[in-house]
């Protein structure tokens, strides 16, 4: 069994590629089960499918959580 930070750390480069995506986490699905979690700034249909080709079989949750703006020092 392939650990989810072994998939994060091999995907992270490509996920943050596709249009839109703003980040890549682990974290838990609906269930309370982990999964990688990927986030959108807006909704994006074909970045949501290009998400889970890359990931095939692995736990995914794709959500909107904006733009991400660094904080100033």
């Amino acid at each position: 069994m392939v650990l989810l930070s072994e998939v994060k750390r091999a995907q992270e480069t490509r996920l943050l590629a596709l249009p839109g995506v703003v980040s890549v986490g682990i974290g838990q699905d609906d269930q309370g089960e982990s999964c990688i979690v990927v986030g959108l700034d807006e909704a994006r249909s074909n970045t949501e499918a290009a998400i889970h080709k890359i990931l095939g079989d692995t736990p995914v949750r794709v959500q909107v959580v904006g733009t991400i703006k660094p904080l100033k020092p």
